[in-house]
């Protein structure tokens, strides 16, 4: 049996999309969760402020970690 690529799916391309749309979306909501909880650390100590940009720095980061952890897992890294 031949295994198929994902282009050449056919009619399989739009399960492909909406199961890398959940992945995407899963890590960004994981993303802003992660970086309000680094903001509410951050900003308890000190009375320091945390910017937007660090904000933006830290769900980057965040997104790019989870990444790795995806491309893992469904690159069959194991």
């Amino acid at each position: 049996m031949k295994t198929l690529t994902f282009l050449e799916g056919g009619d399989l391309m739009g399960v492909v999309i909406a199961i890398v749309g959940m992945f995407a979306l899963g890590a960004i909501f994981f993303s802003v969760i992660v970086s309000f909880i680094v903001k509410i650390i951050y900003e308890g100590k000190d009375g320091r402020k945390f910017s937007k940009k660090q904000f933006g720095l830290t769900m980057i980061i965040c997104l790019l970690i989870c990444g790795l952890i995806s491309g893992y897992i469904c690159g069959g890294g194991f």
